[in-house]
């Protein structure tokens, strides 16, 4: 599975993690919808690091196209309501 860290470049993770990520998913989508900004932010760093600490980074030259598309860090709470909604970033 390729995932696209944005800012970040694209790394390639094994299909046995989604579940663990699909759990964040969802959890980043209740905070969202609760607007717990502080359990938020939380939330998508752990996304984005178990991501980078369970993925190989790909090189920036490869094209490749990603399974999935994760906002930076950096996110608003905000802009996060447009993003995680329904299922999520994930679809089971």
């Amino acid at each position: 599975m390729i995932i696209r860290i944005m800012g970040e470049g694209q790394f390639e993770v094994p299909g046995s993690l989604f579940d663990e990520l699909n759990i964040i998913d969802n959890r980043i989508v209740d905070l969202v919808g609760k607007e717990n900004e502080a359990d938020y932010r939380t939330e998508l760093s752990r996304l984005i690091n178990v991501i980078k600490s369970n993925g190989k980074q790909l090189d920036d030259a490869s094209i490749v196209e990603s399974n999935i598309i994760v906002p930076p860090e950096d996110l608003s709470l905000q802009e996060a309501k447009e993003i995680f909604t329904g299922s999520g970033l994930l679809e089971d």
